[in-house]
């Protein structure tokens, strides 16, 4: 584009005419509900996780109303373990992380200049996920059937039938699949991160909500899968008896707990993390100063979460583990503190080197702070081993764990709230009403959790629907429940104050005078987002690059315009921001609304051990996929190039390591890796703690190593033949490429028969023992593996014969391939376990 047309206002129009008909959803309530844009998905996130958070804080008055008095009788035990366990639930799996990942996908695109993240069509689909999860899961205490074995589902009390009714397969199949949900989002956050930032922004340039994302979304890659692993143990016991958690038959209670663990400590330092992130955007915005330490900060959150995986025997004190194992974990529990230390030093120090400005949002962050360092402080007392011994399972863990959250996740999302409020709506909220809101919660929290402490040291236990008048804790309990009455009604206030929202004026354009880029954005807040993608050289590019936001608007940047009538931004490098791609992005689509629809049904009808239904519906759901990716993916663009402005021409097609699609391949398996390790973590958890592993004897005898070793090759050969299509296909040798990719797959279908005939063969009984359990279970994700390696196989073949791929245009065959290097590495370690291992052990 000209310098003349860029200055010409009528052309300036007509380009803003065209991004808003291409980016705004067609009209109707279902074209609105299918929108893939990720401004309206992350709109409908937030509003699904408040509503179960509101829920989820009623249940807890309910439990705090029976322990108000000794004695009580006003809910049963089987109730109050039925609101406890969902109260924990909800707030963890359906409030805390789904918002941090809701606000993200709405932040991200505005945050990063960017129209939208690469893959809208998955973050709608995560959402549906986890709608349809939570309202299972949730509404399952209208109908007494919801999980009572508390958030963290300890076997054998769970996984033992006449124990436990349907509720902890309610629990376990619902929130697996909010787990999927969960995967999806941090694969689009991370892809965004890396991929769609504006030309310029380098790493060191991001902002640091960015950078906390990101860090957080790569935890959850690491934290979510063994905990997926541990459900598919734990399903497996309950829906086919084999042996796990079974001491009487091998298994080993604890190992739940390990795999649980090993997810259950980074989850918290998950939910507090994007808090801190939050804090980060709107310090420097009421310090009027950049933000001191930044290269401290990001060293400080990715050192937070690397020591958060160090920390999981932190909760197994108590468990008999050998001392050497209680001194180091011990002491990465408090080494934890220093990082986190790090980070709200610098803030501090930006507010004290600043020129305040007080405002609603900033009151609200720094009480939160002062909630938090209580948290942390106590939190200090129980990593110290003795300690915890004492205070283990005591209320006083209840006050601690409460402080951290409250002070490291929920204020901080309402200071985020009244300061991005304007961003999503275009309106302020009540300074009056908000301040008044926080002074009611700060005082309702600290009267709530702050007797817990007591009541915890003078011996109450967790867990118990009523006490005895003897223990001399009855005023302690009513000072509790007041006060999480009084925090309840600052929380209601607060949705007031939501509620009168829509009858204020607009406010006007950046509120806060803020100089980051989400505030680019117009109170108009149209759906397409910035009018041109910005070169950036700042931080705070607002307030350093002089007549930014003029350039902006006028569409003096890149890709002003939305010439072919499609949704695209930028993709740039990933550590210097070069332009290298202008992708085109999903548009509206049903198939992520029935493609969740029909793989919730897989986890819903299996609940209620439906099996062939549940098979209808996985099969509906392949079938969704396949179409789903048809025509939504890797489609070969009506000519090569694209002029973005300046002169500057990009590709509207790349494939490899440089497009987004085989990052999000490369991002999804090695969740996928993560989940498998904690498969494999488990064969060798029962190796360690039997005198004799595998054990002797009929229907326990390994499958050998002959099998194993056939499926290991047919496996290699599959990924061979993958491999080499690929060197093939990109030198144009089309029709070698195609019978490769013949042979492919059914060297992957000789590999999965042989490795299931292994165990079968020798006659495993997974109910006999937890080896052979074991066993199968290793031996059936390795040959699950290699059935989509085939699907994947088929599906790039048709993409070829369809005319759908081409030597240049091959990103369908790369990214199969990434899956390939992955399955390889899955049976070289499967096989050489199951079949190798015990003939030298």
């Amino acid at each position: 584009m000209t310098a003349d047309a860029q200055n010409d206002p009528a052309v300036r129009r007509a380009q803003e005419e065209r991004l808003r008909a291409v980016w705004e959803a067609p009209k109707g309530w279902f074209f609105r509900w299918t929108d893939c844009n990720n401004n309206r998905v992350g709109n409908w996130y937030v509003l699904t996780a408040f509503a179960f958070m509101l829920f989820a804080g009623v249940l807890a008055l309910i439990m705090r109303t029976q322990l108000a008095a000794p004695d009580n009788d006003l809910v049963s035990a089987s109730t109050f373990n039925q609101l406890f366990t969902l109260h924990g639930s909800m707030m963890m799996f359906l409030f805390a992380v789904p918002m941090f990942e809701a606000v993200s996908i709405i932040l991200l695109p505005s945050l990063l200049g960017a129209r939208d993240l690469p893959f809208p069509r998955l973050s709608a689909f995560g959402y549906w996920s986890f709608l349809i999860g939570g309202v299972f899961v949730s509404g399952s205490i209208f109908f007494n059937a919801a999980p009572d074995g508390g958030w963290f589902m300890y076997p054998p009390l769970t996984t033992r039938k006449d124990l436990s009714g349907l509720g902890a397969d309610i629990w376990m199949l619902g929130l697996s699949f909010i787990e999927v949900s969960s995967v999806a989002a941090a694969v689009e956050l991370i892809v965004g991160v890396l991929k769609c930032r504006p030309p310029g922004m380098r790493l060191n340039l991001m902002p640091l909500y960015a950078w906390y994302i990101l860090v957080v979304a790569v935890m959850i890659l690491f934290a979510f899968p063994p905990l997926i692993a541990g459900d598919v143990l734990f399903e497996m016991e309950r829906l086919l008896d084999w042996p796990f958690f079974d001491a009487a038959r091998g298994g080993d209670p604890l190992l739940w707990q390990h795999l649980f663990w090993i997810f259950g400590h980074p989850e918290v330092y998950i939910i507090f993390l994007p808090s801190i992130a939050l804090f980060a955007m709107l310090v420097p915005t009421f310090a009027r100063r950049h933000l001191l330490g930044y290269p401290w900060i990001v060293l400080a959150a990715v050192g937070t979460a690397f020591l958060s995986f160090g920390l999981w025997v932190h909760h197994m004190f108590a468990t008999g583990l050998p001392k050497i194992s209680l001194a180091f974990f011990s002491a990465a529990s408090q080494a934890v503190v220093i990082p986190t230390g790090v980070q709200i030093f610098c803030f501090l120090a930006t507010l004290w080197a600043g020129r305040v400005v007080w405002s609603t949002p900033l009151l609200y962050a720094t009480g939160s702070l002062a909630i938090f360092v209580i948290g942390g402080l106590t939190g200090v007392m129980v990593a110290v081993v003795p300690f915890d011994w004492q205070a283990h399972d005591t209320y006083f863990v209840v006050a601690h764990l409460h402080y951290v959250l409250i002070g490291g996740t929920l204020l901080p999302l309402f200071a985020g709230l009244y300061y991005y409020w304007p961003l999503v709506t275009g309106k302020k909220l009540s300074d009056r009403l908000g301040r008044t809101a926080f002074w009611i919660m700060f005082v309702g929290a600290n009267l709530t959790f702050f007797p817990m402490h007591f009541s915890g040291l003078m011996g109450m236990p967790r867990r118990v629907f009523t006490y005895p008048a003897e223990l001399g804790i009855g005023g302690l309990n009513l000072a509790s429940t007041a006060g999480a009455y009084l925090f309840a009604a600052g929380v209601a206030l607060v949705v007031i104050d939501l509620a009168l929202s829509p009858t204020r004026p607009k406010a006007r354009r950046n509120p806060w005078d803020a100089g980051t880029l989400e505030w680019l954005t117009l109170p108009e807040s149209e759906n397409w987002g910035v009018r041109s993608i910005p070169l950036i050289e700042s931080r705070y590019p607002i307030w350093d690059q002089p007549g930014f936001v003029r350039n902006v608007d006028e569409g003096r940047y890149f890709l002003p315009d939305a010439e072919e009538g499609r949704r695209e931004t930028i993709v740039t490098t990933v550590l210097d921001a070069r332009p290298l791609q202008v992708v085109r992005l999903g548009t509206p689509s049903v198939k992520p609304m029935l493609t969740a629809v029909a793989l919730g049904g897989v986890f819903i009808l299996t609940t209620y051990h439906l099996y062939w239904l549940a098979l209808l519906s996985g099969l509906a759901t392949l079938a969704l996929v396949l179409a789903w990716l048809w025509t939504g993916t890797a489609e070969i663009p009506e000519k090569p190039c694209k002029p973005i402005g300046h002169g500057l021409e990009l590709p509207l097609y790349i494939s490899g390591p440089s497009s987004s699609g085989w990052w999000a391949m490369f991002i999804t398996m090695m969740a996928d890796a993560t989940a498998f390790s904690g498969l494999v973590f488990g064969y060798y958890f029962y190796w360690t703690v039997h005198p004799a592993f595998p054990p002797s004897g009929p229907g326990l005898d390994g499958p050998g190593i002959a099998w194993p070793m056939v499926a290991l090759g047919l496996t290699l050969a599959s990924w061979a033949a993958t491999v080499a299509a690929r060197e093939v296909h990109v030198r144009g040798r089309v029709a070698l490429a195609r019978l490769l990719l013949i042979a492919a797959p059914l060297a992957s279908l000789g590999g999965l028969a042989a490795g299931l005939a292994g165990p079968w063969a020798t006659g495993l009984d997974p109910t006999l023992h937890v080896y052979p359990a074991i066993v199968w279970t290793l031996a059936i994700w390795t040959t699950a593996h290699n059935g989509i390696g085939a699907i994947m196989q088929v599906y790039t073949l048709a993409r070829s014969l369809a005319g759908r791929m081409t030597p240049t245009h091959d990103a369908d065959l790369r990214n199969i391939t990434v899956f390939q290097h992955f399955l390889a590495l899955t049976a070289i370690v499967t096989y050489l376990t199951i079949g190798w291992f015990p003939e030298v052990a």
